[in-house]
This record gives C-alpha cells, sequence and structure tokens, in this order.
C-alpha cells in the first residue's frame, strides 16, 4: 500500500525532562514505551498496533500494549500502571476527547512524555500524530454531493460519540451539506464504529426511510461494510451510494469489486511508526514536532490500484 505523503507540522517541543533508558550490565537498555489503544476488535487499530510493534522493533524499542476496549476510565487506569511501572514513555490511542483527558495530565504531572495517535483529548499532550478528521468527512461528503448532483438524502453512521474523531467527522460532513441545500440528512445516530451494530442500524433505517434513501455516509469502514451488507440483503445497492473512512481491507476490496462506492485512505502505518518514532525521541531528549498530521485520501475505482496490498487485490 502506498502511503500518503506530505506531512504538516507545526510548533516543536522537547522532551526535557523525560525518564533515561535503563542500562544493563551490556550497557543501554530498551527504552520502554507504554501504549494504550481504542479497541483492538477494530481492525483500523489492529493495524496501527502492528504497525507501532514494526517500528518499536527496527528501533529496538521495548512495546507494553494495552486494550482499553473503548473505556476510557479502562484507559485511565493503564496510564496509571505505566507510571508506576516507570515506563520511558506513553502513547495514547484515546477512547475520548474528554475521559480519557485525565489519562493525560497524570502522565504530564508525572513527568513522563506522552503521545497521543489518531485521536485527540481535551488536555494536551506532549505530542500529536495522526490526521484531520473534519478532512476526512468533507472528501466522503463532497464524493457523495458529487455522485448524486447535490440533491438526495443521505443518512450518517456515527462513530463512538464523544472521540474525537466522531465529533469531527461529523463537523466535516456538515460543512459540506451547509453548502448543498438540497442534499437533507434523514437521520445520524451511532453504531459505534460496529459492523454488526451497523447492519442493525442500517437495517432499521431502511424500514424507516425507504426509498428517500440515496446516501449513507458511515464514519469509519466497518460500519460502512455493516451498511452495504444491510443495503445488498434489501437489494438496494444499485440506487445507495455507500462510502466510509479508513480503507482497511475489507472495504479496499469492496471498492474494487464495485460494491462499496468509496473509501477514505487513512494512513495506519504512518500514524502507527510516527507515533513511536515521536515518542522515542521524546525519551531522548530531542526536539519533535508538536502536531504531525498526515493526509486523507479518498478512494473509489479510478484509484484504487494505488491502495490496494497483494493480498487485497485477489
Amino acid at each position: 500500500m502506498r502511503r500518503a505523503i506530505g506531512v504538516m507540522m507545526a510548533v516543536l517541543v522537547c522532551g526535557c525532562g523525560s525518564r533515561k533508558e535503563e542500562t544493563t550490565g551490556g550497557g543501554e537498555r530498551q527504552p520502554v514505551i507504554g501504549v494504550s489503544l481504542l479497541n483492538l476488535a477494530n481492525e483500523f487499530i489492529v493495524t496501527l498496533n502492528v504497525e507501532m510493534k514494526k517500528q518499536a522493533e527496527e528501533s529496538g524499542v521495548r512495546l507494553i500494549v494495552n486494550d482499553a476496549q473503548r473505556s476510557a476510565e479502562r484507559q485511565v487506569q493503564q496510564v496509571e500502571t505505566f507510571i508506576a511501572q516507570k515506563v520511558d514513555a506513553i502513547v495514547l490511542n484515546p477512547c475520548e476527547v474528554e475521559a480519557s483527558s485525565p489519562a493525560v495530565a497524570k502522565a504530564i504531572e508525572a513527568g513522563i512524555p506522552i503521545v497521543n495517535v489518531n485521536s485527540e483529548t481535551r488536555t494536551a499532550p506532549t505530542a500529536f500524530v495522526g490526521s484531520r478528521d473534519e478532512e476526512s468527512a468533507r472528501l466522503a461528503m463532497e464524493y457523495i454531493a458529487d455522485r448524486l448532483d447535490g440533491k438526495g438524502g443521505i443518512l450518517m453512521m456515527h462513530g463512538y460519540m464523544g472521540q474525537a474523531a466522531q465529533i469531527k467527522r461529523d463537523a466535516g460532513a456538515r460543512e459540506v451539506l451547509e453548502k448543498h441545500p438540497d442534499l437533507k440528512l434523514l437521520a445520524a445516530q451511532t453504531a459505534e464504529w460496529d459492523r454488526a451494530k451497523a447492519v442493525t442500524l442500517m437495517e432499521n433505517w431502511l424500514q424507516a426511510h425507504g426509498d428517500k434513501i440515496d446516501a449513507v455516509f458511515a464514519q469509519n469502514d466497518e460500519m460502512a461494510m455493516g451498511a452495504l451488507l444491510a443495503i445488498e440483503q434489501a437489494g438496494k445497492k444499485d440506487r445507495i451510494v455507500v462510502v466510509g473512512v479508513d480503507a482497511i481491507a475489507d472495504a479496499l476490496k469492496a471498492v474494487k469489486d464495485g460494491r462499496l462506492d468509496a473509501t477514505v485512505f487513512q494512513d495506519a502505518a504512518g500514524q502507527g511508526r510516527g507515533a513511536v518514532e515521536v515518542a522515542l525521541r521524546l525519551i531522548r531528549g530531542e526536539a519533535v514536532d508538536k502536531e504531525t498530521y498526515i493526509p486523507f485520501k479518498l478512494v473509489t475505482r479510478e484509484n484504487i490500484s494505488e491502495f490496494l496490498t497483494d493480498g487485497a487485490a485477489e
């Protein structure tokens, strides 16, 4: 898969006050980074984790990876444990903007650099590596507007309520809707990033809105694939446009096969590897960019070959 390129950078910060690498009789030991991830049942987060581990292995870093299972409370507890273990840095993939913020505050108070990856918290971390979620929604909704010639009924599936991606993708989508007054938002509801829940929600929407539905924007591909399954089972895919976000393997294959209309590529490899790299530089006391933004890219059948891995091309 070709990575998105073109990283935007902001103010520099310094890893001053971070812990020194532990030593053994043979010299310096591996730096240790604690990682708390949103939910390892989600394919995008799984890919994020895989890429973080690859970067850690290449960089001689030991990761301690915890799955927060979508619980901000559990995530705060995991960070407290990392602090007690005296890790050298923490990478946080926040569950929620507000409820995960105490985790960031506790790390900073303990003098441990903390890097937010993929999602944001109200409390500012030492550094952030991710993408602008509003951009993904704008790309998806503009594609829908073009496909519908600016007129029709749209449904929007939200991710986990209160998470930064959900909030910002909603805002980005609504910006586009405001520019197209003949696009009507029929309903917006959460399926919590979950494919099975998206199937059920879409089935309910098909019953409630019927032929008024012209398009579905799902805020991630797990939900897009769930919505697509329900629409196909109802025999209505020929008239309903479906778009997701993340460009996970299932979605890319569905775009290639002409089932899913489009997805928006989010660079899990760039985010995961970048977060570990930034954390390691902070451990070493080096200056890093306060914010690193990796662009999204719209994926359709016209450019699908740029994003398919050999396995997804089958």
